[in-house]
């Protein structure tokens, strides 16, 4: 079995008096993308950055490619790209001098360094804009630039902070196209709060919440973790909201039209909405459409993290 490339035991940080993450423990595969979900202040940005080393963890350690980050920094960093939510460019170089600069910090072989940049700005769609100045290059290709940098020396794990932020829908689609490329060949660690961002490119999702780790799992688990509770009928014979809500396990009612209708029901709903079936069949209400409705992400992102959820009645 392939070992993971990041492994976090029992972190923790203070600032000052207060825990800004308390005993998160996990693990981060070779290849993928896995997706960091949190509230502003949930403590995200504090376990990216203990990971990429530019903090000093109170508590626990992190491992990369079993090097101890506190233990061998030096060595640890070098299988680790980091783009922060801004990126860190000298607009007065060129794009390609740039990269060379970057692929110096982080203690490349001069022999290796030349086909590295050429292959990082081929890799991230900007090997055109060689000779171009960084502050003449549009808020996409500074963006772009900004990945290519994280890439050049080509690392095991690629962190990327808020990736699309300030970018167009096109510049967004580009972007994850190219997050998702990298992919094939290294681990991502993604942080955003885009939350259809997350639905589209990650695979899996770690969600930390008050300084605590609070859900790990497949996509397809995050959309598990809270179950649905309404349901939606189509009823030709439709009857009066009030003989629909007394329906044992029936909890509101909401008339969307003069056929449809949309249910509240009890916790563990698929049964419930079994049980109004049967009912709406026997009574002869001529049942012709009954739907659990989908969890959306922004409904459960709101429950794990405790916050309040909209009303639909």
């Amino acid at each position: 079995m392939e070992e993971p490339i990041v492994r976090v035991e029992h972190l923790s940080h203070r600032y000052s008096v207060q825990w800004a993450i308390r005993d998160i423990n996990f693990e981060i595969n070779q290849k993928g993308i896995l997706g960091l979900l949190g509230s502003n202040g949930a403590g995200k940005s504090t376990t990216m950055n203990i990971i990429c080393g530019v903090l000093n963890q109170t508590e626990g350690t992190v491992y990369i490619n079993g090097i101890d980050t506190r233990k061998q920094p030096v060595e640890a960093k070098k299988y680790i790209g980091f783009l922060p939510q801004k990126p860190p460019l000298y607009t007065d170089h060129n794009v390609s001098e740039y990269l060379t600069y970057c692929a110096h910090l982080r203690l490349m072989d001069d022999r290796e360094v030349k086909a590295a940049v050429e292959s990082a700005m081929k890799r991230c769609g900007i090997a055109h804009f060689s000779k171009r100045l960084v502050k003449n290059l549009s808020g996409g290709y500074q963006q772009r630039l900004g990945i290519a940098q994280a890439i050049v020396h080509n690392p095991k794990l690629v962190v990327l902070d808020e990736p699309t932020n300030g970018l167009d829908p096109n510049q967004i689609l580009e972007i994850r196209d190219l997050i998702w490329e990298i992919a094939q060949d290294h681990a991502v660690l993604l942080s955003t709060h885009i939350l259809s961002e997350i639905e589209a490119i990650c695979q899996n999702i770690k969600m930390i919440e008050h300084g605590n780790l609070i859900f790990s799992g497949t996509l397809d688990e995050f959309h598990d973790s809270v179950k649905s509770n309404t349901c939606i009928v189509k009823l030709e014979n439709a009857p009066a909201e009030g003989e629909l809500g007394n329906i044992p396990g029936v909890i509101k009612v909401k008339k969307l039209d003069e056929h449809s209708f949309r249910l509240q029901l009890e916790q563990e709903g698929e049964e419930v909405a079994k049980r109004v079936a049967e009912i709406c069949v026997n009574r002869g209400w001529r049942l012709s459409e009954m739907q659990m409705e989908k969890v959306s992400m922004d409904e459960i992102f709101a429950q794990l993290s405790g916050k309040r959820v909209v009303d639909k009645f």
